[in-house]
């Protein structure tokens, strides 16, 4: 593992996006992307950056499940809004939260074996889950449906108008999935992922953490704020 010290969120968004740019001059073509607060920096220069990913493949890592892709606290939405509306690409694939369970997971598992991910962006839940892989999901996990954790729902309630408005289940690319991809860049801002990212780069490796997988992976980055790495 690679660890990257930066004094904000700003500068952790910078990072990223240089290490997306050697990547794309370097013949990188299918991107792995996150949603949620972590990864927004990282966006916003993507966005203003001269880049064209019009001939690139991008892969979502999850989506809700009973949110359509029009809803306004969809993936779908959140990528739109903070990336593909101003970035366009060839193709942009998420979970559709809508889709029968079998068949969806058929089709994600083919999307992800069809176009090898060459980088994937990650963020890490304060219980150290990698998409919406919860703790105990098996590191030989392949796209689901994952019943998430009052943690995550905790996490993400401010996103809705009330906690009862969260979705409780969701479909996640799976951790075997995620380990495939032929480069990682995780980013982590504030105390409260202290913990997470260190059992994440030192504790052992346990389902119990599911990012502790991380270690077995020949190249993944990792960029920290100050108050991230505090524990390390």
């Amino acid at each position: 593992m690679k660890i990257i010290k930066v004094k904000n969120k700003q500068d952790g968004g910078e990072i990223a996006y240089k290490l997306i740019r050697e990547a794309h001059e370097s013949g990188a073509t299918v991107f792995g992307l996150a949603t949620g607060s972590t990864p927004e920096t990282l966006y916003s220069v993507l966005r203003k950056s001269d880049l064209d990913f019009s001939d690139k493949i991008a892969i979502n890592l999850d989506e809700y499940i009973g949110l359509a892709g029009d809803h306004p606290q969809s993936y779908k939405t959140f990528m739109k809004e903070h990336l593909f509306n101003d970035k366009p690409f060839k193709e942009t694939f998420i979970p559709d939260g809508l889709a029968e369970e079998e068949s969806e997971v058929k089709h994600y598992n083919t999307v992800i074996e069809s176009n090898p991910i060459d980088v994937q962006i990650l963020g890490i839940g304060t219980n150290a889950h990698i998409g919406f892989n919860e703790p105990g999901t098996p590191f030989d996990t392949q796209t689901h449906k994952v019943a998430l954790t009052d943690a995550t729902i905790e996490a993400n309630k401010h996103n809705f108008d009330s906690e009862n408005d969260v979705p409780r289940f969701a479909y996640s690319m799976g951790i075997k999935s995620i380990m495939s991809a032929k480069k990682i860049i995780l980013l982590a801002y504030g105390e409260n992922k202290a913990e997470a990212v260190a059992n994440t780069v030192s504790g052992p490796v346990t389902e119990d953490v599911p990012s502790s997988i991380l270690q077995k992976h020949p190249d993944v980055v990792l960029i920290l704020d100050e108050a991230a790495a505090s524990q390390l």
